[in-house]
């Protein structure tokens, strides 16, 4: 299996474009719970190219974005290069290098599945306050439509480790281990992408168990894929939909 550090760094053109964001729903939630506030020092685990810290930057937190991929951290200093509260951090969910208990609340956005749970979780408690939060969330993509039924059986075709990798493999048992003793509250979120051809093409490729475009599987899944489109396509675009699933808590 290839090295989950390095598996997007070929990959960070497409994610910048194509990957889901995160409803600003989410952190008018959070700050109403009294989970967020201005001036807090945030821990996103797993950052990437600073998906996710960009909307608590926006808020005014300063956000440390712990990321092991040298690709996807250095993208993530040129596109928030304008917020001065942003610091690229090179380091691990179980080794984050972040000093001891300095962070308000820990994010992980579309990451925690590629944690060691058990060392992460150590890490986490030596980093937090002890009144701070955990926060995972990720963008599952849904599969109820026909379109989303067949687009998820042309990933399940084309994919590599696809059902080994798959976020879904994290069920609600393993998250609540997570936090134990503590409980963990699901809030969810509706959201969604609309894209042309381009983009539809651009969101597969996002994903580190599909074909790159030198692939040799390459042209037949393009070509199912355009097939799949001009199905479903309405007015040139297909929408896909996620539920933003945040689970939050704290973990002392």
């Amino acid at each position: 299996m290839q090295n989950n550090t390095s598996r997007f760094s070929n990959r960070v053109e497409d994610y910048v474009k194509y990957r889901p964001h995160y409803p600003a729903a989410m952190i008018a939630f959070l700050e109403q719970q009294s989970v967020l506030q201005p001036g807090m020092l945030l821990a996103d685990i797993g950052s990437g190219t600073g998906i996710s810290a960009e909307l608590f930057l926006q808020k005014g937190c300063a956000v440390l974005g712990v990321e092991p991929n040298r690709e996807m951290r250095e993208k993530s200093e040129v596109l928030l290069k304008d917020y001065p509260k942003f610091f690229a951090v090179d380091g691990t969910a179980e080794h984050t290098t972040l000093e001891k208990h300095c962070i308000d609340v820990i994010i992980a956005g579309q990451a925690f599945h590629w944690f060691n749970q058990e060392a992460a979780r150590a890490e986490f408690t030596r980093i937090l306050k002890p009144e701070g939060y955990v926060i995972l969330v990720w963008n599952e993509r849904m599969t109820g439509s026909p379109f989303e039924k067949a687009y998820e059986q042309l990933i399940a075709q084309y994919g590599n480790q696809y059902k080994e990798l798959n976020h879904r493999n994290i069920d609600i048992a393993v998250i609540e281990q997570f936090f134990h003793p503590a409980g963990v509250t699901l809030t969810e979120f509706a959201n969604k992408q609309v894209f042309d051809y381009s983009g539809l093409e651009g969101r597969l490729l996002s994903s580190s168990y599909m074909p790159t475009r030198d692939d040799a599987r390459y042209p037949a899944m393009a070509a199912d894929l355009k097939q799949l489109f001009d199905q479903f396509q309405e007015d040139g675009h297909i929408t896909i939909h996620y539920a933003t699933r945040m689970y939050w808590g704290r973990i002392m």
